[in-house]
């Protein structure tokens, strides 16, 4: 497959359940949340700050199930029915109480797990599943050959097809390693990196936020040095903290095209392939 079709794939995959404005107490809904459940992963990929000790050091921490516990009441609170992923900073297979943490969430919004495959097993594929895993998206980094491994695993567990989405990332630099590449904020330059400053607006702040394993909730995914904390949800309430001052500001600057604060300055992320509709809307709200 062409890596730019597997792009475009995954991006028409997401836009299903990221575009769907609903609004809580008037105000757009976050519908991607992101959780970082453990700081640490078994692979260095060359475009990821992962392989870069002095940027993303492994620090083995994992969120804890009273976290987890919170995250749940306070998206319920919110009547959240978007996409929580589990991907983040590190491998999320690794945590010991990934099924755990795959129930207790599904009970309130699909739930994706995204994977480079190793830990998967047809044991722990089954175990997702029976836990109600949306869709486990693995990553294959190392050729085409994985895709057999991966489909015996898939017929081995007894899951259904739909749930296990092979997605090929083995292509070289020149062909952005099958990922939407991105410098990660300033973090990462491998690859035909886009130059600076030729996307400025971003809709990112207007329908995801990150949540990291001690509860601290940053701007985006990209945010790999952890440079903006919105807040942390073990001491203030989500939606508080999603319609509060920090974010606010990156936002009202983001949909107007004013990378002015890092690390956006850094970034060179296209931020509008989603959101369009959030944007709009808190445009309107905004009164920009």
């Amino acid at each position: 497959m062409d890596p730019k079709q597997t792009i475009k794939k995954n991006l028409e995959r997401r836009s299903k359940g990221v575009d769907v404005l609903e609004l809580y107490k008037d105000i757009p809904k976050p519908t991607w949340v992101e959780l970082s459940l453990i700081d640490v992963c078994n692979r260095k990929c060359v475009f990821c700050p992962k392989s870069n000790e002095d940027i993303a050091p492994d620090t083995y921490q994992q969120m804890s199930r009273q976290i987890i516990d919170k995250i749940h009441d306070q998206l319920s609170e919110m009547n959240f029915s978007g996409t929580i992923s589990l991907c983040g900073y590190g491998e999320p297979l690794l945590h010991k109480d990934i099924n755990y943490i795959v129930k207790k969430l599904s009970n309130i919004s699909k739930v994706e797990v995204i994977t480079n495959g190793d830990p998967l097993t047809p044991k722990k594929l089954q175990e997702l599943y029976l836990s109600k895993v949306s869709k486990v998206l693995v990553s294959m980094y190392d050729g085409p050959e994985q895709i057999e491994k991966f489909e015996k695993i898939s017929r081995q567990a007894n899951v259904p097809k739909e749930i296990l989405i092979l997605r090929d990332r083995w292509y070289d630099k020149y062909n952005d390693f099958g990922v939407k590449l991105t410098n990660r904020a300033g973090t990462i330059i491998e690859g035909e990196q886009e130059k600076l400053g030729k996307y400025k607006k971003c809709y990112y702040p207007t329908y995801q936020f990150l949540i990291d394993w001690n509860g601290s909730v940053f701007l985006c995914p990209q945010d790999w040095q952890r440079r903006v904390s919105m807040g942390n949800m073990m001491q203030e309430n989500l939606f508080k903290i999603w319609t509060g001052k920090i974010i606010s500001k990156f936002r009202k600057n983001l949909v107007q095209g004013k990378r002015c604060d890092n690390p956006c300055t850094k970034c060179n992320a296209d931020g509008t392939l989603l959101g369009v509709n959030h944007a709009k809307k808190w445009k309107a709200i905004y009164k920009i």
